[in-house]
């Protein structure tokens, strides 16, 4: 699997730069992987739940009570980027604020986007799709071609369509409960 630097040098290869060795080699293009690169890949993380990223927990009510409204407060997890679902809620009422989930029920289970840090636990869609969208963030410090960026912009949507597609396809189509709502119509 591709270490960091090698997902780096894919998008230093795009805008048409040479390879760095490190984050650290100190040459302007290391300087400028090693600032953005864990922004880039928590941004492409947090867009879709990758299958390699989602993680299933149960979460335990915090000794600290909310202030009103809600009768208990769940830290979120420390990895979490993203909040995808919230499950068995008695009154299907929720609240997420200042990094905890406000509920009236004792235990939640939740489904989450974390932060992957180990990229040999990514997809290899994911690693094409966050290389075009790390050079996306250098292209104007590395090239000043407005043009290119612009190139690179829409070869980052056609990615990120084509890893979503990618990564859809290994699970089964979802059911979803039918609430009140559309029921009511029978």
């Amino acid at each position: 699997m591709p270490s960091v630097v090698d997902i780096c040098n894919k998008a230093l290869d795009k805008l048409g730069h040479g390879p760095i060795t490190s984050l650290e080699d100190g040459t302007k293009a290391a300087n400028l992987c090693n600032r953005n690169w864990g922004m880039v890949r928590d941004e492409v993380l947090r867009d879709h739940p990758w299958n390699f990223a989602v993680k299933r927990t149960t979460l335990a009510a915090s000794t600290e009570a909310p202030s009103w409204g809600f009768t208990y407060k769940f830290p979120l997890p420390a990895d979490n980027l993203r909040l995808l679902e919230v499950r068995d809620l008695s009154t299907a009422e929720y609240q997420v604020e200042s990094g905890n989930i406000l509920a009236n029920d004792s235990v939640l289970y939740v489904r989450y986007i974390r932060k992957v840090t180990d990229p040999n636990e990514y997809d290899h869609s994911f690693t094409n799709t966050v290389a075009v969208r790390l050079a996306f963030e250098l292209c104007e410090s590395l090239t000043q071609s407005s043009t290119k960026k612009g190139e690179l912009w829409e070869e980052y949507k056609q990615a990120k369509i084509d890893a979503k597609g990618v990564d859809g396809q290994e699970n089964p189509p979802q059911q979803f409960e039918e609430d009140e709502w559309i029921s009511v119509r029978y």
